[in-house]
């Protein structure tokens, strides 16, 4: 089954290696120089994918595009790549369900490792989905808390 990888980083010298280097582990890759070209041309989720994206892109920003195919209810996992990292944009990105965050310039060891995990959660959560996406099963968990009068409360 082919794996596709969706790239998205405004330096092109940089998109063109992840690309090169992508292609020769096997992946199929799409890149885009910003994250509107990706919206515009929003990648077929019935193919397991990745995103790669830059957190500082000209117009809308790497954050900004997770917060809008959240929006668009995409599930595409998405591994941010950022040459200025700043500990508040990662700990924003991971709450959002970022899958990982990675300091460009990055090893291939650790780009691999990102995309194959993400690949491997991303499996598992398809698998608990039907095929209209939807969760074949969802645990709820009640929890009762004990008010201090002796009545109950569910949370």
């Amino acid at each position: 089954m082919l794996r596709f990888v969706y790239v998205v980083d405004d330096d092109s010298a940089f998109r063109i290696a992840l690309e090169r280097r992508l292609k020769l582990a096997g992946y199929e890759v799409a890149t885009y120089a910003s994250a509107e070209q990706l919206l515009d041309r929003f990648p077929d989720e019935s193919k397991p994918g990745r995103i790669l994206v830059d957190v500082r892109l000209p117009g809308m920003s790497g954050r900004e595009l997770q917060a809008r195919l959240d929006e668009l209810g995409s599930t595409l996992p998405i591994i941010f790549l950022t040459g200025r990292p700043d500990i508040q944009t990662t700990v924003q990105a991971i709450k959002a369900g970022a899958e990982d965050f990675l300091i460009k310039p990055t090893l291939s060891d650790d780009l691999f490792r990102a995309i194959v995990g993400a690949f491997a959660r991303y499996e598992v959560t398809r698998a608990k989905k039907g095929p209209a996406g939807h969760f074949k099963f969802l645990r709820v968990w009640s929890v009762k808390f004990l008010h201090p009068r002796g009545r109950t409360r569910d949370c």
